[in-house]
Formats: C-alpha cells, structure tokens, sequence
C-alpha cells in the first residue's frame, strides 16, 4: 500500500478514537470498535443505558468540502443495518433497543471538531 493509505488509515484511527474519546465523555460505553463480519464494518458499537448504538465515523481534515456526515450513502446505511443486527444476535442483545448514529471528525488532533449525530439514520430505511 502507498503512502497515501497509510496516511489515511492513520488518520481514519485518530477520527475513530476521538469519536470514542467524545462518547465516553458523555456516559457511553464502547463495547467495540471495527467489528468486521460477512455484512460490512461497524465503526464503533457503544451503549448507553438501555440502547445499543452503532456509530459510523466520517472523517475530513477540513470543512472545505462539507460535513463528512452528510457522506453515508444510502448502501453504507444498508451495510452497517446488517451488520448491526448479525451484531445483536451474535452477542445475544436482540431485545436491546438499537439506534444508528454518526460521528463527525473534521480536522486532526486537539483541533478537531467532533460532531455527535444520534439516529441519524433508522433500520427500517
């Protein structure tokens, strides 16, 4: 792999740890981070009281381009909804409310601009 994905992933880990930086903060509890199955990735799955809630991060080094979480597409949404629920069955949470939010990470280390979307997006799409 190039530079440019190394730099990248590098800078996508940074934006996934401030992102749980800022849920712990605020009383979430990260039960995991990258979870990968046959459906997609889930970024981070954190809960919070009685809800157990996927967190996609999106990440951009500037705002000159946008918010980053206006970029999950509608397939990304339908990805990580599986994912999700394989999430919830294989660890026995399926009468756990769930809610899909995302985390936005403009910029890099204590500049940074962390933005928290709760249910930004539902199951039912």
């Amino acid at each position: 792999m190039g530079r440019a994905g190394v730099d990248r992933r590098g800078y996508g880990n940074e934006a996934e740890g401030a992102a749980v930086r800022f849920l712990e903060a605020r009383g979430y509890r990260i039960r995991a981070r990258n979870f990968r199955c046959r459906y997609g990735e889930l970024d981070v799955v954190a809960e919070r009281g009685d809800t157990v809630c996927f967190v996609e991060v999106r990440m951009r080094s500037s705002a000159v381009w946008g918010d980053p979480a206006h970029t999950v597409s509608f397939a990304k949404q339908r990805r990580v909804v599986k994912a999700a629920l394989h999430y919830l069955f294989a660890h026995e949470l399926r009468d756990r409310m769930m809610r899909f939010d995302v985390v936005s990470v403009v910029g890099q280390g204590e500049q940074a601009r962390v933005e928290h979307i709760p249910d930004a997006f539902d199951a039912g799409m």
